[in-house]
Parts: structure tokens; sequence; C-alpha cells
């Protein structure tokens, strides 16, 4: 969920990348009877997750569909850097997957170059589409409403917050914040009560890419205006537009600013690094310096005996709220989404297996094994009800319903460009190098021309 930035991708990277994973003994080039799945590989090699699951999910298949195979193309990258390299690969049928992981904000991106394959037909015929929710769905269609992606899961966002922290600060366990000053009046209560600790994490700065756009500044954005449920403050889809930063851009460009410049968060140049998503999870929360942390429904995972830092008392220790609307205007929550779905390459020469391989990826059974093994969130209704799916994760059931009031990035082939210039406008305010009105003047300078001109006011 970074943004796109542009990536050398030389012969012999191309050729490691295609060196893939296969349950043959052989390679199997555009073998009629063999379906490629193209993937990210983590790139600490002891994280096998996806890897491990979908070896399983070929071997069923292989046994499902006899006489066929399945072939693994693990492209190891950072996430950043996997949507240019499988972007490489699907340019030319002779390196082109059959089935490709997408990052939903990439699919309109993708099928703008042509890399992707419509699947109306397909999904229209399958039973199982209808369990899906509608905001998955529409993640899963580009600009010409056309569906390209079936969703494996998705992801929502939230306040963790440290109830021993809050304890020591008088504020209640069960905390639920109504408003943005809830939110800002608990951090200076713990800032004056609990010397030492770190009162409130927002992520910033250019740096952070999306955590900074989505954790960040789009939490704030989305729950301005008179009607959050049904305001898009980034893009009007009537007008084909995108729209100017206004007073909600200021408003929420001025809570950041609020949260740095009181030093309710963590120092500037930390808040800066780009590890600091690593340091929140790892080391702030963990070792309780760290009060509250705006942040994403997989964090919790980390914490578990199969996490990378194991931290057995989470459970007792953290606590969930939702993200308040600006002023506790309805729905008086706000969450953003993004999440990853399977797509069939426009190249592929075997289309009608890469889609009985989708379908076999996203099996009941299958898809509730992803959720658990991924830290994933429920898409479909039979996933989200399931008592193992329930008991996986840290905050699964608080993080599902989230869902429901849950909004996703624009679908616009510019936006990675529009995330950064957002991310530049927290990081100018962070600073304190700019103020608000001159960052957001900054901002819409920058969005005309990333637009071409296609802008509104709201």
């Amino acid at each position: 969920m970074m943004p796109v930035r542009s990536t050398a991708f030389p012969a012999l990277a191309l050729t490691t990348v295609l060196a893939a994973a296969s349950l043959s003994a052989c390679s199997t080039g555009n073998d009629p009877n063999t379906v490629k799945i193209a993937f990210r590989k983590d790139t600490d090699n002891k994280v096998t997750l996806a890897d491990d699951y979908l070896r399983e999910v070929a071997r069923e298949f292989e046994r499902t569909h006899k006489g066929k195979k399945v072939q693994l193309i693990p492209v190891q990258a950072s996430q950043q850097d996997y949507y240019s390299k499988v972007q490489q690969l699907m340019r030319s049928p002779k390196t082109a997957p059959d089935v490709v992981h997408e990052d939903s904000f990439m699919i309109n991106p993708d099928v703008k170059s042509g890399y992707l394959r419509p699947l109306d037909g397909q999904v229209k015929k399958w039973k199982s589409w209808d369990r899906y929710a509608q905001s998955a769905k529409d993640a899963a269609k580009a600009e010409d409403g056309k569906t390209y992606a079936v969703p494996d899961g998705t992801d929502t966002r939230g306040i963790w917050f440290n109830r021993n922290i809050f304890k020591k600060a008088g504020l209640p366990q069960d905390w639920h914040p109504d408003t943005w000053d809830d939110v800002l009046k608990a951090a200076r209560t713990i800032k004056k009560k609990v010397p030492g600790v770190t009162p409130l994490n927002i992520f910033t700065g250019k740096a952070a890419g999306e955590a900074a756009t989505m954790q960040g500044m789009e939490m704030l954005l989305y729950g301005t205006g008179s009607d959050p449920e049904t305001h898009n403050p980034l893009y009007d889809e009537k007008s084909k537009k995108w729209v100017k930063g206004g007073k909600g851009f200021k408003d929420s460009l001025r809570f950041v600013q609020t949260v740095y410049s009181q030093k309710l968060g963590p120092d500037v140049d930390q808040a800066l690094n780009p590890n600091m998503q690593t340091k929140v999870n790892a080391d702030l929360i963990p070792q309780q310096k760290l009060a509250m942390d705006i942040d994403g429904s997989w964090l919790g995972q980390q914490w578990l005996k199969t996490g990378g830092n194991p931290w057995p008392k989470w459970k007792k220790t953290m606590g969930l709220a939702p993200m308040p609307t600006q002023h506790g205007q309805a729905p008086g929550e706000v969450s953003m989404s993004g999440g990853w779905a399977w797509s069939v390459a426009a190249k592929s020469e075997k289309p009608d297996l890469a889609w009985e391989l989708i379908k076999t990826l996203q099996s009941r059974k299958n898809a509730v094994e992803w959720c658990i093994r991924g830290a994933q969130i429920a898409t479909r209704s039979d996933v989200a009800k399931d008592p193992r799916y329930l008991k996986s994760i840290p905050g699964a059931a608080f993080f599902t319903k989230r869902v429901r009031h849950s909004h996703y990035r624009p679908k616009g082939p510019v936006y990675p460009r529009v995330s950064t210039a957002i991310a530049e406008a927290m990081e100018s305010v962070t600073t304190g190098d700019t103020t608000v009105d001159q960052a957001t003047r900054a901002y819409n300078a920058q969005l005309k021309s990333i637009a071409n001109g296609a802008v509104t006011s709201q």
C-alpha cells in the first residue's frame, strides 16, 4: 500500500524473479496445462507465509484439476518495488503470469496500462461473489466500471491504546473518543501525568509513504465534512476531478501540526525516520513507551508467538477504539481500507485456467485460511462469521466491524502521486517549515499539475 516509485529493473533481476518455485521438477514455460501465479515474497527469507500458503493451494488445485500444474513466481521485493517489478513481467506474453496478486490501489493504473483482464463475466456466474462486501467489490473495479480482481481480504484502521498508561493518567480503560478534540485531550493528559511516554503517534512525512497518507491524513480527512459517510474529500466521482484542499484538508493538517508542535507525538526526527513503522510495533508499543497509535488491523500479528516480536501481555495491555469523525458527526467513526486481490494478466494465454485457480484461492476454506495466516480482515460474509477467523488475530472482531464505515482510496491512476503530495504537505507542517495555509496552497498547485488541471473545489 505504498506509493509507486520508479525502480530500475535490470535483466539479471528479472531473471532472478523468473526463477520460480515450481511444483513440477522443471520449467514449464508456456505449457497450456500450467498456470503461473505471481506474488510478493517477503524480503526477509525467514518470512514464508505467502509461499507456504500458495504451495498448499497449488497442490489442492493440481489434485482437483487432473493434468494441470501450478507454477509459483515469487517476486522478492519490498512492497514499493513489487509493483514495478510485476508490471515488468506483465508487459510481455513470454513473462506474463496468468494470475497476479494486486494491491487494490494499483488495479486502476494497471488497467490503464493494459496489464489486466476484466472478470465481469466470471464473477457474474460465481455464486460466492454475492458474499463479498460491496466496498470490496468497488475496490476491485477500475474507472471503466469493470471488475478486474477478486479481493482476498482487506485491512481497517483504528486507535490502539495502552490501558496501563491510560490508568496512570486517570483515563478510562474502555476509552472511546467521540471527536478529534477527545483524542488530543487524552494526549495532553498523558503528557502531563505520565512523563517519559509518547502520548500519540500519527505517521507523517514522505518516508512513511502510505502509512502517513492512509493511517494519518486520510483517517482525518475522511472524517470531515457534514456527511463523512458519503463525502469523498479527495476525488469527485461525478465530475471525475480531484478535489482541491479546502477546509477539511486544512483542519486535518492542523491536527498533525498540533500533535508535533505541542510535542504530543514522537520527536520529529524519529517521526520522519523511514523505519518508524517498525520501531512503533517492535519497540515503542511492546516496551510501553507509546500511549496511542493510529494504525492498522495487522499490527497485533507481530506480537503473537509466531510473529516477529512476540509479546504475551498484549491482550491485557492494549485496547482498541474507533477513530472518531472530526466533530462526532454521523456515523461517528472513520476507517480506511486497502487490501490485495487476485487478477488475471491481460497477456495470459490461459485465462480460463487462471480463473479456475482464483476460485480455488478464494474458496471459503482457503479464504478463511488466508485471513488467519495473513492477518487479513474478511471481506466475505461467511468468512467474517467463522469462529476460527474471529479468534485468529488481535482485534479481529473489532477491525471486522470497521469495514462497514471504511473508505477505499481513489481509483484514479494518478493517486500514487497525489499520495506523495499529501505526505509532503504533512511533512512540511510537522517540521514547522510551513504554515497550514502555505502547505495547502503548495498541495493544490501540485494537484493541479498532477491531474492536468482536472481539479474542483467542494
